[in-house]
């Protein structure tokens, strides 16, 4: 067999190193906690300077670094400074798409404690936030404001993965009006509106979401957006011509799911357009993050990712018609409905 690092190896061997592939990932999430990358942007930095500037241990600090620079994950010079590579750019809280938050996110303890319950999880076919926090995964967020920012942070990170591609990928010009239903602070409409300058849009939000809005569109398209507050649970803005749902639908279980859409429904005049962002399980056993991202909808929010089989029986419960899934240059995809 061939181990994750392309040598030959034993299945016990790739098994093991499977297995270890947790301690990678809080390796990264540790360089991204103490902020490294960002401190080697100016350049190349000894040991002993680098651990002064991020506030760690310099033998410890350096045993991390060996670590990842096995990974591809920093360099050291021929003078022992030591230096960026392209992936520990990504770590840099300054990227243009940067990896430090979803590390964040990923690493944080609260978030380790989630997973560690991955067995219960299966075992009860639920989320494993209420019984170990009293309460649902977005409102624990509410009593803990770090890790909720970390949270925050990591989603507007995901997000950067998602924008350029989907609006590379589909024709919003011929929409008039287009609602971004949960659409946060409006990066998603922002960047459709770029893209589709003789449109509307209407961002559609939280109250308490929406405050931070004006700030971001005020640098693009305030002109041609209306601010509009709400629950999708509720109610969705009515005769748009569009109706876009970025990393919204995989957060619920079905019977959530479609009472999201229907709202839309009710909202959508016939022909309207549903366009969820999403990433799409394949049908097949081939590996996808998908996959995983699937488990962790199950942990956190009795979520789940779905095949486009799954996204067709929804769409037909909630009164649409689906057209067919667009593909982007992203792991995510456009699954695009038509009101009936």
């Amino acid at each position: 067999m061939t181990s994750p690092d392309g040598t030959t190896a034993s299945p016990a061997e790739v098994m093991q190193e499977l297995i270890l592939a947790a301690w990678v990932s809080q390796g990264i999430t540790a360089a991204a906690d103490l902020r490294v990358a960002d401190a080697l942007s100016a350049g190349p930095l000894p040991l002993d300077e680098l651990a002064g500037k991020v506030g760690a241990d310099p033998d410890a600090l350096g045993r991390l670094l060996r670590a990842l620079i096995g990974q591809g994950i920093f360099a050291r010079r021929d003078d022992g400074r030591y230096e960026l590579t392209p992936m520990a750019e990504l770590l840099r809280s300054d990227a243009p798409v940067s990896m430090a938050p979803m590390a964040r996110f990923i690493g944080a303890r609260q978030h380790r404690e989630h997973w560690s319950l991955l067995t219960e999880a299966i075992k009860t076919g639920t989320s494993v936030v209420p019984g170990l926090r009293g309460k649902e995964f977005f409102d624990y967020l509410g009593d803990e404001p770090e890790f909720g920012q970390i949270f925050n942070d990591a989603m507007t990170g995901m997000s950067g993965l998602s924008i350029g591609p989907v609006v590379e990928a589909y024709d919003f010009t011929r929409f008039a009006t287009i609602v971004d239903v949960g659409g946060g602070h409006g990066r998603l409409l922002a960047a459709i509106l770029a893209a589709a300058p003789d449109a509307q849009g209407v961002l559609y939000d939280l109250p308490e979401v929406l405050a931070g809005a004006p700030a971001l569109l005020r640098e693009t398209h305030a002109e041609r957006v209306r601010l509009a507050e709400g629950s999708f649970f509720d109610s969705v803005p009515t005769g748009a011509d569009a109706y876009v749902l970025k990393h919204i639908i995989h957060d619920w279980d079905d019977d959530a799911s479609l009472r999201i859409l229907r709202n839309v429904r009710s909202a959508a005049p016939a022909g309207a357009a549903l366009l969820l962002v999403e990433t799409v399980i394949p049908e097949d056993d081939s590996g996808s993050i998908a996959k995983w991202t699937d488990m962790e909808m199950l942990i956190v929010n009795n979520g789940r990712e779905r095949t486009a089989t799954e996204y067709r029986r929804l769409f037909d419960a909630a009164g649409f018609e689906m057209v067919g899934v667009v593909d982007t240059a992203s792991r995510f995809s456009i699954i695009e409905g038509r009101a009936v």
